[in-house]
């Protein structure tokens, strides 16, 4: 397999951005980028010395001074003023491996040809990419508007030597890491600021890194649902084709028939049943998992056209001569989309935590709360209020960002997207579900004991024998946060162990 992935017109997808990540692959400019780099910023350089008429960002101010002329000798300074000028990312630090896939992305974008970089600017972003000198960026700054500014920012300032980075395991100050590695920083030519912090990168990486655990978290949902629905002696005829075929919508369709294929060979699920229904959040597990994988396509798409797309501004087209000032860099794409992934992801957790309250109330021949002596042993009574207090927050989460707007820039930049706030509430509420499942899948391998010597599927039975190995069944009162961390520790060793498709 070749461990160097060549940037190039190619598309990226996220199956091919996974298998850059998952297998550490370093990254190379194709020929082909190189010359379209290399044809652009030539063509700039031409125009700059044959062109007096202001052209944004590159002999103006940037914002609302966009009407200032800048002399060319202070072209150079200019953009290194955009820079530092720009870097007023504050709050937590975004996490190591978003600021690598923002690399990734910034390279792709840059590689096109329509930006005005020079090749130089892209190598040493390369070259970061490839050893593991990463940015320190900062989670809040961004309107997601004319990019994202402030993050962006954050990016670039070790270009030119300033900020601080990831280095060998530590934060380390810029200019030594450039000392100790005996690189120069880069004098950045006219337009490559703009180039550099004009970009939808921040949002586009925190919404690649999240629809690949999404994904993810989506196929657990369905195999922790499953335990659930057969430790509750639940039905399988809602998951029967026919109901699904008139009706068809495909998330319900995939999941109908996963819940199925898991379920194959269960003596629980094959027994007679006394009961007629079961409540929605197992019967309506299709209709309701279903929805979010509908919403995942939906995401993808939107993620897969920007990733793939040039958005700073102004644009250069070379064979057209022209300069073009618009607004690629606008976030609205991604803002909607970020939130709709907030809101289809609570959702997994939201019915989730509907199972668990049932699995606990003591129906259907379960012990109440799932433990021998209750009332000696409170047993798993209160993992379920931790998970409904997540599933609360997840609800404040998931209210969308993308119906906020400020201006800014002194009333230039009159509507913003709020993307950015949508990305990194989409962070906090993807890990809330995956701790929501983990909670799930605690209390349904503790119910689905009490159902012995009858036993579920083949898969599922697989599945639990692994996952003993990490958390026994509880047989009296213990400290339930250990259990709950080692069960998330199971689900995200699961998910990259069997390399999730996604699907």
């Amino acid at each position: 397999m070749d461990s160097t992935h060549k940037i190039s017109s190619k598309i990226l997808d996220l199956s091919s951005i996974s298998d850059i990540i998952f297998c550490n692959k370093t990254i190379e400019l194709s020929q082909e980028a190189v010359e379209k780099i290399s044809k652009c910023r030539a063509y700039l350089d031409k125009k700059m010395q044959d062109e007096s008429k202001p052209i944004y960002g590159i002999n103006t101010g940037f914002g609302s001074l966009c009407d200032v002329k800048i002399t060319k000798d202070k072209l150079a300074q200019l953009q290194e003023n955009l820079v530092m000028s720009h870097a007023c990312g504050i709050g937590e630090h975004v996490p190591l491996e978003v600021v690598k896939l923002m690399l990734l992305l910034k390279i792709q974008s840059l590689s096109y040809g329509h930006s005005g970089v020079q090749v130089e600017t892209v190598e040493r972003l390369v070259y970061f990419y490839n050893n593991d000198i990463l940015p320190v960026i900062y989670t809040q700054g961004s309107l997601g508007a004319s990019g994202d500014l402030a993050p962006l920012a954050h990016l670039a300032l070790p270009l030119i030597g300033k900020g601080e980075v990831y280095y060998k395991g530590n934060i380390s100050n810029t200019e030594h890491v450039l000392h100790e590695l005996r690189l120069e920083p880069i004098k950045l030519q006219s337009k490559e600021g703009l180039a550099l912090l004009n970009g939808t990168q921040f949002m586009s990486a925190y919404g690649i890194h999240l629809l690949i655990k999404s994904y993810k978290l989506s196929y657990m949902a369905d195999v922790i649902a499953c335990i659930s629905l057969d430790a509750f002696d639940g039905r399988i005829e809602p998951f029967n084709a026919l109901v699904h075929m008139v009706r068809p919508h495909f998330g319900q369709l995939k999941t109908a028939d996963r819940i199925k294929e898991i379920l194959e060979g269960s003596e629980l699920i094959q027994q007679e049943k006394s009961h007629v229904q079961d409540p929605y959040s197992f019967r309506c597990i299709p209709q309701v998992h279903g929805a979010t994988k509908d919403t995942l396509k939906f995401v993808e798409k939107t993620f897969k056209t920007e990733i793939n797309s040039v958005t700073d501004n102004p644009n250069i087209f070379v064979d057209d001569d022209e300069i073009i000032s618009g607004g690629n860099f606008h976030g609205q794409p991604l803002a909607l989309a970020l939130d709709y992934l907030k809101i289809s992801i609570a959702e997994l957790g939201n019915i989730s935590e509907r199972r668990i309250y049932k699995l606990v109330s003591g129906e259907r021949h379960l012990p109440t709360f799932l433990v021998d002596n209750p009332g000696l042993n409170s047993g798993f009574m209160i993992p379920q209020y931790t998970a409904a207090s997540i599933v609360s927050a997840n609800k404040q989460l998931a209210t969308p960002a993308s119906i906020d707007s400020i201006v800014s820039s002194n009333g230039q930049e009159d509507h913003v997207s709020m993307g950015a706030n949508a990305a990194t509430q989409a962070f906090t509420l993807v890990n809330n579900v995956e701790r929501i499942l983990a909670i799930e899948l605690l209390n349904a391998s503790q119910a689905l004991y009490f159902r012995k010597p009858k036993k579920s599927s083949p898969l599922i039975e697989s599945f639990l024998m692994a996952y003993r190995n990490e958390v026994k069944y509880v047989k009296e009162d213990i400290v339930f946060h250990d259990l709950i961390k080692k069960s998330i520790h199971f689900i995200e060793d699961f998910c990259i162990e069997n390399e999730l498709l996604f699907d």
